[in-house]
């Protein structure tokens, strides 16, 4: 082929190129996505319009809400002083006929003289404003007034305020109520104010009206736009109204859910149905601080939008002129992506990734500046036209290929037609992912991206599945996998060894020092474990403070006993952690394959059950596994579902064991204990029972049992007997137990008083903060409060201080061996008394 040929041809291969890419770009799919996108968009305008509406009628409805409490908050302000100044008079009255007479006969002698009458006017005169007070006798009788003399013939015998008054009907001294004027025609608000004699009898009243129209003209002087202003009285009865219409005065509203609301709460604000005109109505209400009376303030729904129609119809013009912008611009947008498509191969040469394309001869057609770059080649020879061989070679030449140019091509020909990606290292330590791809019409294309990075990273994250990343052991998977390993090789000459090794207060430590130093004790464990075990011995953490040990070719029980104490003398060594000198302690369970097992199952769970039974009969030892130990955890699992099954079916009983002040010698309260009667195996101890019932999760449940039952029973008792219960740390952990408490006595009637929850330190040491905020939630609901197992601690004298405790239930072990002439008064701390203790 001649030298123009070729040319001709590279120049037919690129322009073939270039032709397929832009109709591949013209036919693709991101004209349809910004279209796709475009619609999306002018509907998110739509929704987030009616969503900006529907926000507006929110906020003012909140406005609207908020003018009315206001509005009300007010009013109920202004009408408080001036009712309390209005009723002055007649309660100055009442005071001083009751500190005079005590007879109804003294009554009338004193309240029916003309002198009397002077003084009733004095007295109106002197107050702010001039409505008449009037007086009426025992009988209901009109026996004076400041407005009439002589007195005309009246009497009131018949109106519910003074057949209130007269049968003792209610303890209020003012009665309030709308009537029909004797006097003047219309309603009128009557304040009605008892007179008692100075035994205690019924001598008269005394009254005071007020206008319904007085209200209504104030009402129109601060009345809300397009609203209205009530008063009510508590029974419901309509007091005055503005706007008002005559008929609607003395209707009840009783059945009204907005006084409801107020009657219970002092206030309300809700959207209601008016049931004076039928409109919807957002109203608000508050009842007066000294007076039976509400205040209510309601304006139509309609009335609150009214002034936003305006700002809605912006609204939504602005929407739909954002949406034709956004119809142009998306044509706009759709004509320019058309335009880009030509500048693509920019694009490809500034990815990240190197990218190579061959036609269907193994001619390059395109190569990007990225994969140069990569490989340090030379635009000279790596150019549009030459051959895919040629490449390889040159990569041969730059020393990036160590292996034959030719083998190398053909295991790139045979990788097109999998398309999966490889992973190349190359001589500089790089790691290179290659992926190549047949494209349609014959060639392929090939990218070249380096995940060097990614490789360290996956590498990293491969140790971290297999290794602890505290103590830099091998983690629980990684032991599976060598356990199963070794176990391939045993057999019943050559066995092995496993240890569990679970270190003794381990957990007291981490709690009594910090965290940081617990890490630091479990770093030097593990460092001393490594380093006593010899060669073909493997350790691993499993997790928390529990290691385990594997020990190949061990056949007899003497063997790995030697391995055990070399575990015991690199764990009891003192570890320094931070400023501590700590020494530590374990219990080990051990299990011998092929004799306690043959796969990794059989031989954890029973190095698992040694290890239980080593903390069992009293850690700081070791113990093998012993078929009975299997026994011993079946009947502890069919223990733990007979408990559970007590539990649902509340057969278990709570006993009470009295609490007697030595003193006076009598009872004062009862501890409340849980029994168990075993319909098979009799009564079970609570030393057996309890500790499974913490063990299983089942202690919340048992808890909750006995205090509710306690309660129940307690509340039969005298009144100055308390019940104690003993609450366990795992109670504490809920925050919603205090409202478990409440719950209880709630549903009882026992008061709170007379409930006594003990609690031990071991509450307050595994969280300080949670634990103290839920004591003082109980004391607010007026529990008392003991600390039980006082002195067996950490931290005892430091709790006293920060929660007064009810009651101290002092430790035996505080006290033993203690005389009371070796009992010095400095070393008992002086929140304790012996009144307090028990």
């Amino acid at each position: 082929m001649t030298q123009v040929e070729q040319t001709h041809d590279q120049s037919n291969s690129l322009d073939g190129f270039i032709l397929r890419l832009d109709r591949t770009l013209s036919q693709s799919g991101p004209v349809f996505w910004v279209t796709l996108y475009g619609v999306a968009l002018i509907l998110a305008i739509s929704l987030g319009t009616a969503l900006i509406i529907n926000n507006v009628r929110d906020r003012e409805m909140i406005r609207s809400q908020k003018e009315l409490e206001s509005t009300v908050r007010l009013l109920v302000g202004h009408f408080d002083n001036q009712l309390e100044a209005f009723e002055a008079v007649p309660k100055s009255v009442a005071d001083l006929i009751s500190a005079t007479v005590a007879t109804s006969d003294e009554f009338r002698s004193l309240a029916s003289t003309e002198s009397f009458h002077r003084l009733l006017v004095e007295k109106v005169s002197a107050s702010a404003d001039f409505a008449g007070v009037n007086l009426f006798d025992a009988e209901g009788a009109f026996v004076n007034s400041s407005e009439n003399w002589p007195i005309p013939a009246l009497s009131l015998a018949d109106r519910a305020f003074f057949k209130a008054f007269k049968s003792a009907q209610t303890a209020s001294p003012l009665l309030i109520q709308l009537v029909e004027s004797r006097l003047s025609k219309g309603f009128t608000i009557v304040l009605a104010r008892s007179i008692v004699g100075a035994n205690g009898a019924f001598l008269g009243m005394v009254t005071r009206s007020i206008s319904p129209e007085t209200f209504e003209s104030f009402f129109s002087s601060t009345l809300i736009p397009d609203g209205s202003l009530a008063l009510v009285h508590r029974d419901g009865t309509l007091l005055a109204r503005y706007p008002s219409g005559a008929t609607e005065l003395g209707r009840s509203l009783v059945n009204s859910p907005l006084l409801a609301q107020a009657g219970s709460d002092g206030y309300a604000s809700l959207q209601v149905t008016s049931p004076l005109d039928g409109q919807e109505r957002l109203a608000s209400a508050r009842t007066l601080l000294h007076y039976p009376l509400f205040v209510v303030a309601s304006t139509p729904i309609s009335a609150v939008f009214a002034n936003r129609a305006q700002e809605t119809r912006t609204f939504i013009g602005a929407a739909a002129l954002v949406a034709l912008v956004v119809a142009l611009m998306l044509a706009i947008i759709v004509r320019y992506l058309r335009e880009q498509h030509r500048r693509l191969d920019i694009a490809v040469s500034n990815m990240s990734q190197g990218l190579l394309l061959y036609d269907s001869s193994e001619r390059l057609v395109f190569c990007n500046d990225r994969y140069l770059e990569m490989f340090g080649l030379s635009r000279n020879v790596v150019k549009p036209g030459c051959k895919f061989r040629e490449v390889v070679q040159h990569h041969k030449e730059v020393a990036h290929l160590t292996g034959d140019v030719d083998e190398y091509c053909n295991q790139v020909r045979q990788s097109i037609h999998s398309g999966q990606p490889t992973i190349d290292e190359t001589p500089d330590g790089r790691w290179l992912q290659v992926a190549t791809q047949a494209v349609k019409g014959g060639g392929w294309v090939s990218t070249v991206e380096d995940v060097t990075q990614q490789r360290r990273s996956d590498e990293r994250t491969a140790r971290l599945a297999m290794f602890d990343t505290l103590t830099d052991l091998p983690n629980r998977a990684f032991f599976h996998d060598r356990l199963a390993t070794e176990l391939e090789r045993c057999s019943s000459k050559a066995g092995l060894a496993v240890l569990f090794v679970d270190t003794d207060e381990f957990k007291s430590i981490n709690d009594s020092l910090g965290h940081q130093v617990g890490d630091d004790l479990l770093r030097s464990i593990a460092h001393s474990l490594q380093t006593c075990l010899s060669g073909n011995e493997f350790v691993a953490r499993l997790g928390g403070d529990e290691f385990a040990v594997i020990s190949p070719e061990v056949d007899s029980e003497q063997a790995a006993i030697e391995v055990v104490e070399r575990v015991y003398e690199a764990i009891r060594q003192p570890h320094h952690c931070k400023s501590h000198r700590i020494r530590i302690d374990a219990s080990v369970g051990i299990a011998l394959a092929p004799h306690h097992g043959t796969t990794c199952d059989e031989l954890l769970q029973s190095a698992d059950l040694a290890m239980y039974e080593a903390k069992s009969i009293g850690r700081r030892t070791y113990r093998f596994f012993d078929p009975s130990l299997e026994k011993k955890a079946r009947d502890r699992r069919l223990l733990e579902t007979d408990l559970r099954l007590a539990l649902d079916e509340r057969t278990l009983d709570v006993f009470y064991q009295p609490v007697v002040d030595v003193q006076r010698g009598h009872v004062v309260g009862c501890e409340a204990l849980a029994r168990w009667k075993h319909p098979t195996r009799g009564f079970v101890s609570p030393a057996d029972f309890i500790p499974i019932a913490e063990q299983s999760g089942l202690i919340e449940q048992l808890g909750g049992y006995v205090l509710r039952k306690a309660c129940d029973e307690a509340v039969k008792w005298p009144e100055h007997i308390r019940v104690a219960v003993n609450v366990s740390p795992t109670q504490f952990k809920e925050t919603s137990f205090p409202l478990k408490v409440l719950a209880a006595l709630t549903q009882s009637g026992l008061s709170p008083q007379r409930l006594e929850l003990e609690i031990t330190e071991a509450v307050l040491i595994k969280d300080d903060e949670l634990a103290l905020a839920i004591l003082h939630e109980l004391r607010t609901i007026g529990v008392r409060i003991a600390l039980d197992d006082f002195g067996t601690g950490y931290s005892s004298l430091s709790y006293l201080q920060r929660f007064p405790f009810d009651k101290i239930k002092i430790d035996r072990s505080f006290i033993t061996g203690l005389s009371e002439q070796g009992v010095h008064r400095s070393c008992v701390p002086s929140s304790i008394s012996p009144q307090s203790a028990t």
